[in-house]
């Protein structure tokens, strides 16, 4: 059976692509490494791509996963790009993540999640059910905090205007982490968050199974 190389969202893991009903192709998820002291989303892509075993592979992308799969396909030739609730370039970048990029708030104010600070992230994310909320609570506790603080950096900072010939982006029009007034989405997803991925997975599903079809 074929493979999609997947590649979770900042502090995810493979439990976030498990909703999906993919026909005819495995879903493969890279897990995510340590940064090493200033390292770059370049070397970073480099290194996951070690993983990749196949020659022209999909790559399938998360959130900030979907940044570092089109890091990984500047580096080798791949078929497809998949974007799940991400972006394709540093024009989709929000504002309010280039504020906090300009003003570097990221190095100021702690990025350590409270119970203050989990209702406000919930929103964000688009989080809905008990399920749901338990699932994130559990990816908080397992997340590296250095690692968080280096995606995070990377993710507000990304610059660039490359794209793959073969990329598509499914979006949901109510994300409220990456607007879709700032994106060119291949499919939108109506009334979905940035967790569409487990809120909203047969739709999302139905949309990548569609994009495998074509030659």
């Amino acid at each position: 059976m074929k493979i999609i190389y997947c590649i979770s969202g900042l502090g995810a893991d493979e439990r976030a692509f498990s909703k999906l009903k993919i026909n005819g192709f495995t879903l493969k998820v890279i897990p995510w490494l340590i940064p090493v002291p200033d390292e770059t989303i370049i070397q970073y892509a480099e290194r996951m791509r070690v993983d990749i075993i196949d020659n022209n592979p999909i790559l399938m992308g998360l959130s900030f996963g979907g940044m570092v799969c089109t890091e990984i396909a500047k580096q080798i030739p791949v078929s497809k790009i998949i974007l799940i609730s991400s972006i394709k370039s540093s024009k989709e970048i929000p504002l309010w993540m280039k504020t906090v990029a300009t003003l570097k708030l990221n190095k100021i104010v702690p990025l350590k999640s409270t119970r203050l600070t989990q209702p406000i992230q919930n929103k964000m994310l688009g989080v809905q059910s008990e399920e749901e909320k338990d699932l994130v609570a559990s990816l908080r506790k397992a997340v590296d905090l250095p690692y968080t603080k280096w995606a995070v950096n990377q993710a507000i900072n990304w610059k660039n205007d490359w794209q793959h010939p073969h990329i598509y982006h499914i979006h949901g029009d109510h994300d409220l982490m990456f607007p879709i007034k700032n994106i060119v989405a291949t499919y939108t997803i109506k009334k979905a968050g940035h967790f569409m991925i487990m809120n909203r997975a047969a739709e999302v599903s139905s949309c990548i199974n569609e994009i495998l079809r074509e030659t």
